[in-house]
């Protein structure tokens, strides 16, 4: 198997014999030399390949598909340290610079694209460096999740993709069949978590998770919303709200730790293009201990804020915008875990404390987003339960099975649930949430 150029640029020039293969990025014509740099997606530099007295084809240029066939030699150029001394190349597909019979011009030409621009084109702009580098860090992170989960006795759980349960009750879904006579013989929508289901396995398996696409019909044209979405969700039998609040702690850490290790200079374009002190930021939430504080004494922090600060003004009993969760955040210097929410703006499952007002919930706030992560310990007591869903009016019998957990061995219980788009934000800088997955999915855009 011929070596990807991450490889060959990690290797000594020792005038051995090479094959590179990728796209061209640039070319450039000098008197008795063509400088060629080919990039194939491994890293985020490509690597010069010099042809001394060659004629090449003028198909050879940016968005050309090529083998390339040389000499790995060390380079007199600063800031690389090998380079091809090219003997052949053969272009393998050719990306025309201008328009053409054959269609129109390559669109990606070398100069600076905007990412508004390129969100025209998600089946071309993985090649630039920026969604290059996006897809490398979602990469490491995806495997991250797997490993810091399996290090720790968890279950890799597929949940369903189509449910008749709405686990958040916010009633926005994608609906797959109507109801009875169609599919199912009743309504079935996309999911918008595996939680519910996870639970149930959790109170067999004791430590689950699940990471898989899940799906909101809200109707958003922002750069915070997406349709179609990866949620990380674990689910731990026995666990009880500060051991839910550690492993999410623990969790974010890890993630971070493994960017900064496996793609240290992915983070360095993102912190030299996109966000000032990004790296900084990673190594200093890795390293410090998260602020924990409750709901009510975040609302008391937010109300000392001088007046015009925000724009909501922040009331107890409401939920925190964002502009409160990133004022927290700030001042604190790094992330918050904020406890104990008002049971009137949490989901139906979440534990109730003993005061009658709040819930055991949590959520961890980052600088820049907000709340990356939300989770809680869940009810674990049948009447408890049947109680508050008989408060909201929720159709018991459809949870009928959801119910049976408390009447058959009920154990404490708790879980979380991380949007893994959220994730990659927070660890590349990127403003927008539709430029961190390959293909985005909101209102009006389906690619």
């Amino acid at each position: 198997m011929f070596p990807l150029i991450k490889e060959l640029l990690a290797a000594e020039g020792d005038s051995r014999p090479v094959v590179v293969r990728g796209w061209v990025k640039t070319r450039r014509d000098m008197k008795n030399l063509v400088f060629v740099e080919v990039a194939d997606g491994s890293c985020l530099p490509g690597i010069q390949c010099a042809f001394d007295g060659l004629s090449l084809p003028d198909s050879l240029g940016t968005g050309a598909s090529v083998e390339i066939r040389g000499k790995l030699v060390r380079s007199p150029a600063p800031g690389q340290n090998v380079e091809v001394a090219a003997e052949s190349a053969a272009v393998l597909g050719a990306a025309p610079s201008e328009d053409g019979p054959e269609g129109k011009a390559y669109p990606l030409q070398k100069k600076r694209h905007s990412l508004e621009f390129l969100r025209e084109l998600p089946h071309l702009r993985g090649r630039t460096n920026t969604l290059g580098a996006v897809m490398r860090v979602r990469g490491v992170l995806s495997q991250a999740v797997h490993g810091f989960f399996r290090e720790r006795g968890y279950v890799y759980l597929h949940t369903p993709v189509i449910t008749g349960n709405d686990a958040e009750g916010a009633g926005a879904m994608f609906r797959v069949a109507a109801g009875e006579g169609d599919f199912f013989g009743r309504e079935a929508f996309l999911t918008v978590s595996g939680q519910l289901e996870a639970e149930t396995y959790a109170a067999a398996l004791s430590r689950v998770y699940t990471f898989g696409p899940t799906f909101r019909a809200e109707n958003s044209n922002t750069a915070r919303h997406l349709a179609e979405f990866w949620m990380i969700e674990p689910e731990t039998a026995f666990f009880r709200l500060e051991d839910n609040m550690d492993l999410a702690e623990d969790f974010l850490k890890s993630l971070c730790r493994a960017v900064l290790k496996e793609c240290p200079d992915d983070i360095a374009f993102f912190d030299e293009r996109y966000e000032k002190g990004l790296a900084a930021m990673l190594e200093a939430a890795a390293s410090s201990r998260f602020k924990r504080v409750t709901y009510t004494d975040a609302v008391a922090e937010l109300a000392k804020a001088g007046e015009g600060t925000f724009e909501y003004r922040p009331e107890w009993g409401s939920d925190l915008q964002s502009e409160h969760e990133k004022y927290l955040t700030e001042t604190a210097g790094g992330p918050v875990i904020v406890t104990d929410y008002p049971r009137e703006i949490k989901a139906f499952y979440m534990k109730q404390n003993g005061d009658g007002k709040t819930v055991r919930a949590m959520d961890v706030l980052v600088p820049r987003l907000g709340e990356i992560i939300g989770g809680s310990e869940r009810e674990d007591n049948l009447e408890a339960l049947t109680r508050r869903m008989d408060e909201l009016g929720i159709n018991g019998e459809s949870y009928r099975w959801y119910l049976d957990l408390r009447r058959y061995g009920s154990v404490p219980h708790a879980g979380f649930g991380m949007g893994f788009e959220r994730l990659v934000q927070y660890v590349t800088g990127m403003a927008n949430i539709r430029d961190v997955i390959p293909y985005p999915r909101a209102a009006g855009r389906l690619y």
